[in-house]
């Protein structure tokens, strides 16, 4: 199980590989929300999202003799080219299911890494039992999306500098909103923050349709989503809270909060208006959430995660036309 010791080793073994990504603010946002809104860019990050910390973590623990007959991942595409990355500087080959509706520039990206990449339907295949099997037959290390304690860990770096940033700026008290999908990153961050920032609660967030996270939440078990596409958020749509991940949820976060899709187009054009910076659906559900529910947050602050920007070119369009 993940722990704020494996978190803080995970640290160490990711620093000068990868990014300390800023902590960005703009009046214009804060106008929106009616509070102070922090937007930690992890869009910024790596490979252009968070998942660069879970694969570097997992990969560089694993031992040298195993590691280099290569290791094998199933994502939609920024966990995939995490991997690939983490991979790729360490001299390994990698293997990555990804689903046959993953957005064009996350295949790409994880081509252009040195991946193998071996399509799925999500609907009618089980990415589970087809990771299995090829890591069997290749003698592959699997590196799951979420519900891995070494994955979990990296995430929670992501934790380590929002506690560091948000002590610098004198914010002591507030909503962590963390874009959810299996819960990897939300559960690293909750188990860094307990240790380091205890006054900063975290808080799931789901687009409409894809709210697993928050009925299990509310439920105190776990529950599944009744489908798994039909939603611009790639990045976060899972069937369900992972086996590892939801009891650290469960004991650490707040109730989970759901935007949508309108919502989070509103978002990705004002965050490039105002912060300059580029955020996917998936990353952006966050932002929506400090921006567009301030109700549901406690006191005059809130800081919400931006996880990844690796957006196709005609979305990020539909998003900026939206906007205006």
């Amino acid at each position: 199980m993940s722990d704020i010791d494996m978190i803080r080793a995970a640290r160490a073994r990711i620093a000068g590989h990868l990014r300390r990504t800023p902590l960005l603010s703009s009046p214009a946002l804060d106008a929106v929300a009616g509070r102070r809104v922090l937007v930690k860019a992890e869009c910024l990050q790596v490979t252009g999202s968070f998942k660069a910390r879970g694969g570097w973590s997992a990969i560089s623990a694993i031992p040298e003799e195993r590691r280099a007959r290569g290791v094998i991942a199933f994502s939609s595409g920024n966990h995939a080219q995490g991997v690939a990355h983490a991979a790729r500087e360490h001299g390994v080959p990698a293997v990555i299911l990804m689903p046959k509706d993953a957005p064009r520039a996350k295949v790409e990206g994880t081509r252009a890494l040195g991946a193998e990449i071996v399509p799925f339907d999500r609907e009618t295949d089980d990415r589970d039992a087809m990771g299995a099997a090829l890591a069997e037959e290749r003698g592959l290390t699997l590196i799951k999306p979420f519900d891995a304690p070494l994955v979990i860990a990296g995430q929670g770096t992501v934790g380590l500098e929002i506690a560091a940033q948000a002590a610098d700026l004198g914010v002591t008290g507030a909503d962590v909103l963390v874009c959810c999908g299996g819960g990897g990153l939300t559960a690293g961050i909750a188990l860094a923050l307990e240790a380091e920032a205890p006054g900063l609660r975290v808080r799931p967030c789901e687009p409409e349709g894809f709210d697993d996270t928050a009925r299990s939440l509310a439920a105190g078990e776990i529950r599944r989503n009744d489908r798994l596409n039909g939603s611009i958020c790639d990045a976060i749509i899972t069937p369900q809270p992972g086996d590892i991940t939801f009891p650290i949820l469960k004991r650490l976060c707040g109730p989970g909060l759901v935007v949508t899709e309108d919502e989070v187009l509103r978002a990705m054009a004002l965050a490039f208006r105002h912060l300059k910076i580029v955020i996917e659906p998936g990353g952006a559900v966050a932002l929506a959430a400090a921006l567009f529910r301030p109700e549901a947050a406690q006191g005059d602050t809130v800081i919400a995660v931006a996880t990844g920007g690796n957006v196709d070119a005609p979305m990020f369009a539909r998003a900026l036309e939206r906007a205006a």
